[in-house]
């Protein structure tokens, strides 16, 4: 046995744009996950701007344990769009699902009402709607000739 089975892509009947929509997202997962682990800061001061006078160590553990998350959940977006494309659909759920979730909280629920928003909560809602996009299209067989 070995760590990656073979490809599945042949059994994937939907657009292939959804497949590299998939590795663009693993890829937008991958990068802030890197910056939310090795910056000093985790990016909570210099890229989101929360005031670190507080906590400062908390608020970077946090930061650095959810850059651990992201770049292995960003590999395997990108993996399963490159090579296992039958499991597209559901990793665009998945994705539409993550920051759909993220937009409610940042919009409705715990950061309602602030005055202060960091840039993933201005593109969580267009993820989500874009990801809602490409499952409906990962889900309509295409013809061959445009797989």
């Amino acid at each position: 046995m070995t760590l990656l089975p073979p490809s599945t892509n042949e059994h994937y009947r939907g657009a292939i744009v959804s497949a590299w929509f998939l590795m663009a997202a693993g890829a937008f997962e991958f990068a802030p996950g890197c910056i939310h682990y090795f910056l000093p800061d985790g990016g909570a001061g210099v890229i989101a701007g929360l005031d670190l006078s507080g906590d400062a160590k908390t608020i970077v553990r946090v930061f650095a344990w959810m850059g651990a998350l992201q770049m292995p959940f960003g590999a395997l977006l990108f993996l399963i769009g490159l090579r296992y494309r039958n499991l597209v659909p559901i990793g665009l759920l998945v994705v539409a699902a993550s920051r759909g979730l993220m937009s409610v909280d940042a919009w409705l629920l715990k950061g309602a009402g602030s005055d202060h928003h960091p840039p993933e909560h201005f593109a969580s809602p267009v993820a989500t709607i874009l990801a809602l996009a490409f499952l409906a299209m990962s889900l309509r067989e295409q013809p061959v000739a445009t797989r």
